[in-house]
Parts: structure tokens; C-alpha cells; sequence
């Protein structure tokens, strides 16, 4: 998920920090937002996980 030198939040796209309610999304819902660049990322959810897809920066995968 996000590392220290992303600079926005997945979950919510601000500035990076301690956002608590974000924190506790993080652990059922997939990022919405790329860490790198705070744009609204194409989610696809299926029953064995997600892919997050940003224009920019990229796919994201569930583990």
C-alpha cells in the first residue's frame, strides 16, 4: 500500500499524515486514490481481490 514517500492518502486523496478513519479503511477497502499523484483511480473488486489503476502511475494489485 502507501510508503512514507508517497504523498497523499489513498483512501481520501489529501495530504499525506495521520488520517485515523483512513487507517481503519485501508484493511477491507482498496486504495481510490494513487499515493503519487492524488488522482481518482479505476478500482475493479472481485471475489478473490482488486486492481487499482491509475492513469499515471500505473496498477495496483491486492496481495
Amino acid at each position: 500500500m502507501a510508503s512514507p514517500d508517497h504523498v497523499f492518502c489513498d483512501q481520501c486523496g489529501q495530504p499525506a499524515g495521520d488520517h485515523p478513519r483512513c487507517a481503519a479503511r485501508r484493511d477491507l477497502e482498496p486504495p481510490r486514490y494513487c499515493p503519487d499523484c492524488a488522482r481518482r483511480m479505476v478500482v475493479q473488486v472481485n471475489p478473490v481481490g482488486w486492481t487499482a489503476r491509475c492513469s499515471r502511475h500505473g496498477e495496483l494489485r491486492s496481495a
